[in-house]
């Protein structure tokens, strides 16, 4: 069987083909196309069919990742919103919660309030309400219904969000709602809070569920166009798109509800990333994906993704109550601008040069010192090998401006290059802190893989600076997202508000809740057409002690809910919560606020790479000279270059180096060893730090 991973970048759209057959894989990169995502698809498949001599009508499945809905939520460039609410609710969209990003600043801009996904404007009022058990106390008023869904439609909204109190519980008046609104605008696009996350917490609900609103008819518009470009190429295989839980989605399921996609594009970074360490043994993994702008970091624990909570989970700073693999981003990238701030701080990022004129090196007209810049005036890129030698960089440009901002701080060009690099790395190993550290997690025990085209430039400072001894650098970082994407299986959740307290717990209910939900997702995935045992059901609660304000993920053991089980329960609950917080209340009541299915419906995919039939001691290709920090003094090295793909397994060598390839470049520093494993990894043990020797020579 063939299968393609396409991921779509904002400059790249990446690729990867696989014979699953044969164990064959071809890679490729073509340039985005920002105005229509749909074509740099099509026009790298039709490419990397003719690289592989495979006709598109051979593919069997295509895994694909895309950002038409983060970037529509970053760039706050979704549909015109409307929204139906109960009457004298309309402002729970602009109230949000106490909580603040900057607890103390009283000059903050909330995005809910400075950027709102539907404006005050579009949220119109209905009669009907329920109570908190979700018993009708005020009926629906459908002629209202119809006469607001009359106003948005004049008004030009091209979605409608409806949102009632306690729908979490019973869904029938938002149902209705939306089936008037359908009569009424049948060309809108129409969610309800209740289809998207039938939680509680109507504020984090509400603009949930607006979210699936503001990005749906692009969302929905993309999947159409590309499954019709598809078609024309002469494919009619399954199309899988990546969702934000970290699983595959149909199109279908997609354009109903988009908000699934919100973190495509980067969760199958993380996939991949968590995929390789499977294969190089490497259960708990530190995933760091670095491109031209930012850096995305993902924690893996015994080959299982870290999730988000209710406490954290935000797109572009709007909460969400989806299931989403924790992924933390920041600005931190090749073409990061490092400058002096006005307070005089030496600053790197988040602002970026961009594609577009981008580094100084870059020769496009780009005059601001970047991240590359740095590299490429520290001799760990390699100016005539570049993208494998598609693009040659412009060495003087890059070093006039790391000049120009040396001569601001007072340094040599040596010392602020090398100042760049430490203040980038010094981000990434903050935010990695932050995802470690300040959660009980010791990073000191895990592998930090680095891939993205820049990943493997930096996994080796930053490593250093967590205490990490080891790195692992993918066979091909730069479209490692592409090859997550063929990892994946079809993924759904499910679930429902239980709101039971430990003493009290309805069991029979809960076995109910529970078989609805089981019900519910195998229907999902008849449709799909995966046979019943290929269908894997994943139980969890989310439960906290009486009086929280959040809540803690649990497994719920499978089969009829028993007391023994629920003791089973509150002792992991409490064992997680000291984990969290350092300590537990085991005489305090517990509260099972919500209870989740997780169905995982497998597919044919990637299960292996290519084994390596690369034999003997990789050559040099060359020797060029590097610099490197060792104590207080920068050193300049002489420093092999290696092509990558010569490395033939079990053949252990000494940093520093560089291997060159055409998606990134790897740097060793010194004080490193790295070897090829069976499946073309490298693996980078950390022996310590470098020692004097003659083949350095000091930089003052």
């Amino acid at each position: 069987m063939i299968v393609v991973g396409v991921d779509v970048g904002g400059t790249f759209t990446d690729l990867i083909l696989a014979d699953l057959t044969k164990g064959a894989v071809t890679i490729h990169k073509v340039s985005s196309t920002n105005a229509n995502p749909a074509e740099a698809v099509v026009i790298g498949i039709r490419e990397i069919c003719d690289m592989s001599g495979v006709a598109p009508g051979d593919i069997g499945s295509i895994f694909h990742g895309t950002t038409v809905a983060t970037n529509a939520m970053l760039e706050n460039k979704g549909a015109r919103t409307g929204m139906i609410t109960n009457s004298g609710f309309r402002d729970i969209l602009h109230i949000g919660r106490h909580q603040r990003v900057h607890h103390y600043s009283i000059m903050q801009d909330l995005p809910w309030q400075a950027r709102p996904l539907v404006k005050r404007r579009y949220r119109k009022t209905v009669d009907c309400r329920l109570d908190a058990t979700g018993r009708e106390l005020e009926p629906l008023d459908e002629t209202g219904v119809r006469t607001v869904a009359r106003q948005l439609g004049e008004e030009g909204v091209e979605a409608i969000v409806i949102g009632f109190l306690f729908s979490y519980i019973n869904p029938l008046h938002e149902r209705r709602a939306a089936d008037i609104v359908r009569e009424e605008l049948p060309d809108i696009f129409v969610t309800t809070s209740s289809d998207v996350a039938p939680q509680f917490r109507e504020f984090e609900r509400f603009t949930t569920a607006s979210m699936s609103a503001f990005v749906g008819p692009k969302v929905r518009t993309y999947v159409a166009e590309l499954q019709k470009e598809l078609i024309g190429l002469g494919i009619d295989s399954e199309l899988h798109i990546m969702a934000s839980n970290g699983g595959v989605a149909t199109p279908k399921l997609v354009s109903e509800r988009p908000a699934v996609t919100l973190m495509s594009g980067l969760v199958a970074g993380v996939r991949g990333g968590a995929w390789i360490g499977e294969q190089a043994d490497a259960p708990k993994l530190i995933t760091l994906d670095i491109g031209g702008t930012s850096a995305d970091i993902g924690i893996v624990q015994d080959g299982q993704f870290t999730e988000t909570d209710a406490r954290s989970a935000n797109i572009a700073g709007f909460p969400v109550l989806l299931p989403m693999i924790d992924i933390h981003t920041i600005g931190a990238g090749g073409g990061s601008i490092a400058h002096v701030d006005r307070g005089g701080a030496f600053r790197v990022g988040p602002q970026s040069a961009g594609a577009e004129p981008g580094p100084a090196a870059y020769g496009k007209g780009g005059q601001d010192p970047t991240v590359t810049d740095a590299n490429l005036a520290l001799g760990r890129l390699i100016a005539e090998d570049f993208l494998g030698g598609n693009m040659a960089l412009d060495l003087s440009a890059a070093k006039a401006a790391i000049g120009d901002l040396a001569k601001n701080l007072g340094r040599s060009v040596d010392e602020t290059a090398e100042g760049v690099l430490t203040v980038l790395n010094s981000n990434m190993a903050n935010a990695i802190r932050s995802r470690t550290v300040q959660k009980g997690i010791d990073p000191r025990e895990f592998t930090l893989c680095g891939f993205g085209g820049a990943g493997p430039l930096h996994a080796a400072g930053v490593a250093e600076m967590l205490g990490i001894k080891r790195v692992l650098i993918p066979p091909h970082p730069g479209i490692t997202s592409a090859m997550g994407l063929l990892t994946a299986d079809l993924q759904y959740d499910a679930l429902r508000t239980a709101f039971e307290i430990k003493g009290s717990v309805d069991t029979e209910r809960l076995d109910r809740l529970f078989a609805d939900m089981e019900a519910d997702l195998k229907a999902l995935f008849s449709k799909d057409d995966v046979a019943a045992d290929k269908i894997t059901l994943q139980r969890i609660g989310d439960l906290r002690y009486v009086g929280q304000g959040y809540e803690l993920k649990v497994e719920i053991p499978d089969g009829p809910i028993t007391q023994t089980t629920l003791e089973q329960v509150w002792q992991a609950f409490h064992r997680q919560h000291q984990m969290e917080y350092g300590h537990a209340f085991e005489d305090s009541p517990i509260e099972i606020v919500t209870i989740k299915l997780r169905g995982v419906g497998e597919v044919e995919k990637l299960t292996r790479l290519p084994e390596s039939n690369v034999s003997g001691a990789a050559k040099p290709v060359g020797t060029g000279q590097c610099i490197f920090r060792i104590g207080e003094k920068l050193n300049l090295f002489d420093t092999p270059y290696f092509r990558r793909a010569d490395l033939a397994p079990g053949h252990d060598l000494q940093g520093p180096a560089i291997l060159l390839q055409k998606d990134s470049t790897t740097v060793i520093p010194p004080g490193w060893t790295f070897a090829s494993d069976t499946y073309g990894n490298v693996l980078m043990q950390n022996t310590g730090p470098a020692t004097d020797d003659a083949n350095r020579e000091a930089r003052t």
